[in-house]
């Protein structure tokens, strides 16, 4: 997708962009902690879905692009939640390089 056809319009969804911290839990390891950076309003397209088997169950993965105004601190690792719904953040590229669109895709992981 060329970033100069995207519609701006088309960020119609408001989600929550999610960073995570790691804390020692005392036992030495660690916890993992997320917390909200930003809510911000995105276009979600579905790309693909796979569907795998292992350890006697069903495991789904949906993949999605979101397409996002350009912020500097969107990093693959990150994720975005939507309505219970959890997206991790695969990769992030600038299409035109422009600074005015984040192209991000992103997994989501099935229950």
């Amino acid at each position: 997708m060329r970033a100069e056809f995207i519609d701006p319009g088309m960020l119609r969804h408001e989600v929550a962009l999610e960073s995570a911290s790691l804390t020692p839990d005392g036992m030495g390891g660690q916890a993992e902690n997320w917390a909200e950076v930003a809510t911000l309003f995105a276009r979600i397209e579905p790309v693909s879905a796979d569907a795998g088997f292992g350890a006697g169950q069903t495991r789904e993965s949906v993949t999605h692009r979101f397409t996002i105004r350009f912020r500097a601190d969107v990093a693959s690792g990150m994720r975005f939640t939507r309505g219970g719904r959890v997206f991790e953040i695969v990769t992030v590229h600038d299409p035109d390089e422009t600074g005015r669109f984040l192209v991000c895709r992103t997994r989501e992981d099935g229950k």
